[in-house]
């Protein structure tokens, strides 16, 4: 757990940058499915869907259920909430800047009237 601040979760944004997990997590965004339904709407072997279910799985990004011979795959909301805490941070920061953007426009309008001859 060192080595990163607290909010942001590295293992889940790595297991999120891969192309194919980043569509399993878009389907699942829907309500959970079956390994078979999420290759079966990607277009993949189910094989390389568990692989990739897998690396979600360790990555805490997915939780998995059985229900009798089926494995249902859904979302677990803490990474997504923890992004989330994290961009607002980035969110702040760029507000902060517009406001002392939309200040320093205003102090120029001000000034131009009354510099140099209309």
């Amino acid at each position: 757990m060192s080595g990163h601040r607290p909010g942001m979760d590295m293992a889940a944004l790595g297991a999120l940058a891969e192309p194919n997990r980043m569509q399993i997590v878009e389907l699942l965004r829907d309500g959970p499915l079956t390994v078979g339904e999420i290759a079966d709407r990607l277009g993949m072997r189910q094989p390389q869907a568990s692989k990739h279910l897998k690396v979600l799985g360790e990555a805490g990004v997915v939780e998995v259920k059985a229900d009798a011979n089926r494995r249902i795959y859904k979302l677990r909301p803490e990474p997504f909430q923890a992004m989330d805490t994290w961009l607002g941070t980035f969110r702040r920061m760029m507000e902060e800047r517009y406001d002392k953007l939309d200040d320093y426009l205003r102090e120029l309008q001000e000034k131009e009237p009354t510099e140099g001859p209309q």
